[in-house]
Formats: C-alpha cells, structure tokens, sequence
C-alpha cells in the first residue's frame, strides 16, 4: 500500500508540474488542442445528422398506430392496394372506431418538383393524398396557419418544414404539376416529425390528377389499443382476400432510417478518423517539444527517485487533457452552431426529401470526447515512451 501510495503521489506531482509548464508552451498547445476542436466539430455536426434525421422519423410515429402495405414491400413508393382490399382493411377488427367511422386513411404517395430555397434546383417533395380520418391517426398534427384543405377540390396544406426549405409554398401560392392546378390553403405542423417534410391534399382529388384510378398505397390506422396489433395483424394476413404486410408505425419508420442512419453515420466515423490522422500528429509535436524542453527536468526527477511509471503516464495524461480540452471547446462550438439547424435531404428508401433539424445529442458529444481522448493518448505514447528512455546523465549534462 505504502509503494502504490508512493507511486501515486508521484505520478500526481510530475502531472502538475507538466500542466505548470504550459504557458510556456502555448503555441504547440493550443495548436494541438485546435486540431482535435476542428475533428470533434466536424464529427459532432456529421453525426447530428444522421441522429436528426432518424428522430424525424421515428416521431412521426405512434406505438398504437399501424401501417399496411401489400406483401413483399418495403415502402410505400412500391406498394399499391386495391379499393376492395383498403374496404377490408377498414373492417378487421382493433381498429379503434369513432361517429363518424373507422380511424383509417387509405392514402396516396406521389412525388411533385418544388425548387429548393437555398438552390432554386427541383427537388422531390412528397404529395401525400389523405383521408379525413389521417388527422384523427396524426395526433401531433396541427395547423399553423391557414385551414385545412376542403374535400373535392385542389387544395394542399404544407408542412412547416417543407414551407421552410422549399420555395413557392406560401399560402395563396398556385402550384402547377401535369395538367392539375393546387392552391395552398394552410400550413401545419408535426412536432418535427417528418410529415412536416409532406405536402397533403385530398386522395380523392389526387388519385384522378395523377391518373392513378381507384388505387392507394397504404392505409394507416389507429388501433383501439397497442395491445390490439396482433389481433388486427393475424385478422389482415390470414385473410385470403388480402397480401398484405402489417407493421406498428413506430417499427416502420425506424426500418425507413436505417439505410441513411448507416450511411451518414458511417462518413461521419471515417472522416473523423482521417481528420484524426492529422489531430495526432499535431499532439505528437507537442508532446516531444515538451518532453525536449523538459528534459533536464525529467532527467533531475528520476535521479531523485522517480520511477518511469509516473513520468510515461505523466506525458499521457498532459497529451489527453490536451486533446480533452480540445474536444470540449469542440463539441461546445458543434452545438451551438447546429444543434436545431434545419435542413432537408434525400431519403434513399422512398427517394423523397425529408426535412429535419440536426440533433446535438448528449450521446454524440459524449462520443466527441472520447474520440478526442483517444486522440490524445495516441499523440502522446511516443513522446511519452521517449520521455522514460532519456539517459539520466547525458539529459543533465544538456544546457
């Protein structure tokens, strides 16, 4: 107890001495600690936009809500579901039922081109054709401004994301697609789900202006329950009429986000880690000046007894407050300046754009923090290994 008591007190008093010394140093220190601030910073922002844009998603959806698809597809853009099946959907029981009839919408998923504000290029926004009941499933939904859209005629209501991102959605606007002229009549919002990344109108309008017949491509519905999935689940795919698939809204939409979720996740890890390349060299140059210009210093400790141990350790730990330090001020700066920051990008499974805010996350600055750790501690093994290999008298003969 007594050796490691020993040890400790002397890694603990050459630490304080080396963090003494930085001022001395601070050119090679703040360079070293700006290099990590610059890789946490990109990879803090990288990844909140992958963790935006699942969050989008994934409250866009309710645990007693459900969706159903035809077998065998993995979106909406590539189902399609007859008007006889949409009718037994509509009667299998769980659905949760109100006066005016089952809490289910039969709707429609068509692309229309919108120019984006920030380019002026067309870009892919969904126009989604509801049912009266998709306000009643949608409970985050709400109108903003403006009014919802009338039955029968060419209306459209705007998400608040889409109103931010894209151009020529204001209300009163004429928008033109094919041969169907649609005025906007109302803006809503979704909590940030990604309904918000959608424009709506009436199917029964949409259907025709698209030349789609009688057809839809999902019908959403709220159950009378969560506990109420598998029944309405076996009542649907036991079914002969019917090849469907059946999924809880919440299941679904995280499915939706993985493929982009991995992607972006992905780019975000290795450009950090290319950027970490350089954020070690830079602590690598720092450590060994430090270690040159100490080393008289370091030479002196251990003729007076101290062990390598504390003097390798004693590096490694300046190299990582260093590069902790640089983290900090990195993952700070990440979130002022993003965290919220709207944006829209492409959904690779529908192929559609959703809009989303980047989402600064605890977890992602807590990841932000170890990588800086970790690139502390690799620009520091080398300085710190030929700080315990310095030939004590050569060392206290330097000038």
């Amino acid at each position: 107890m007594t050796r490691l008591a020993n040890w400790l007190s002397q890694l603990v008093l050459v630490t304080l001495t080396n963090l003494r010394t930085i001022p001395q140093r601070i050119g090679p220190a703040l360079a070293a600690a700006v290099g990590v601030a610059g890789v946490v910073v990109v990879m803090v922002s990288v990844l909140s936009i992958a963790e935006g844009f699942k969050a989008a998603l994934i409250t866009a959806g309710s645990p007693d809500n459900v969706v159903v698809l035809r077998g065998g597809s993995n979106a909406e853009m590539n189902s399609w579901l007859e008007l006889d099946d949409v009718r037994v959907i509509t009667d299998a029981p769980g659905i949760r039922r109100a006066a005016e009839g089952p809490q289910a919408s039969a709707e429609l998923f068509v692309m229309v081109d919108v120019p984006k504000k920030s380019t002026g290029t067309d870009a892919n926004v969904p126009l989604r054709g509801v049912q009266s009941a998709a306000f009643a499933i949608r409970d985050r939904v709400r109108m903003v401004e403006g009014r919802r859209f009338e039955p029968g005629r060419n209306e459209v209501i705007v998400g608040a994301g889409a109103a931010g991102q894209f151009d020529g959605l204001e209300i009163g606007s004429m928008l033109r697609w094919d041969d169907s002229e649609w005025t906007v009549v109302g803006h809503f919002s979704a909590e940030g789900g990604m309904w918000e990344s959608e424009l709506w109108c009436d199917v029964a309008v949409l259907q025709p202006a698209f030349r789609r017949g009688t057809t839809f491509q999902a019908v959403y519905a709220k159950l009378e329950n969560a506990a109420a999935f598998e029944t309405f689940k076996d009542a649907l795919t036991t079914d002969p009429r019917l090849d469907v698939m059946v999924e809880r809204e919440t299941d679904y939409f995280i499915e939706q986000s993985l493929m982009l979720h991995g992607i972006i996740t992905s780019l975000g890890f290795l450009v950090a880690a290319l950027m970490g390349v350089g954020a070690v060299f830079g602590a690598v140059n720092t450590m060994y000046s430090a270690v040159a210009t100490r080393a008289r210093e370091i030479a002196t400790l251990r003729a007076l007894g101290f062990g390598t141990g504390p003097v390798i350790l004693s590096v490694l730990v300046e190299s990582m407050l260093l590069a902790l330090a640089g983290g900090a001020v990195g993952g700070a700066g990440a979130y002022l300046a993003f965290n919220g920051y709207q944006a829209a990008t492409l959904n690779w499974t529908s192929f559609s754009q959703v809009t989303f805010a980047f989402a600064v996350t605890p977890g992602i600055l807590i990841m932000g923090l170890v990588w800086s750790l970790l690139m502390g501690l690799v620009g520091g093994l080398l300085p710190a290994w030929r700080s315990a290999r310095l030939p004590v008298a050569s060392a206290l003969r330097e000038l």
